[in-house]
């Protein structure tokens, strides 16, 4: 059976790709990061999700495969990210289709903004 996990920026599928189709898989979860292309990556960036990723996957080792348990690690990945774009390690793609700033409007700094708070 196929289970899935959605959220804004994390799908996750236990299934694996075969010429560029899903197809279910009792041993492969693919993985799919920010598919509408909200945020700014780096290939670092992107690899510490994958290994964030993995070791939420290992953490999970030895119980039963459940939407339940994917839907939970499609959740701490979801706060990684946002921890990521707190820290100014990836930002708003502010050339995407959706422009929804679903992890918080972004923080743009001018100096008009930094003189008007200086004390």
């Amino acid at each position: 059976m196929l289970f899935k996990s959605t959220t804004r920026h994390v799908r996750i599928f236990t299934a694996e790709i075969q010429d560029n189709e899903l197809v279910e898989s009792n041993n492969v979860l693919t993985l799919d990061i920010d598919p509408d292309n909200e945020f700014n990556w780096t290939e670092e960036t992107l690899n510490q999700v994958y290994r964030k990723f993995d070791e939420l996957v290992e953490s999970h080792s030895g119980e039963e495969l459940t939407e339940y348990n994917l839907k939970r690690i499609g959740s701490d990945l979801e706060h990684f990210i946002r921890h990521l774009l707190v820290s100014g390690e990836i930002s708003y793609n502010l050339n995407s289709r959706v422009l929804n700033y679903s992890m918080g409007v972004p923080k743009v700094e001018s100096p008009e903004s930094e003189e008007k708070y200086k004390n």
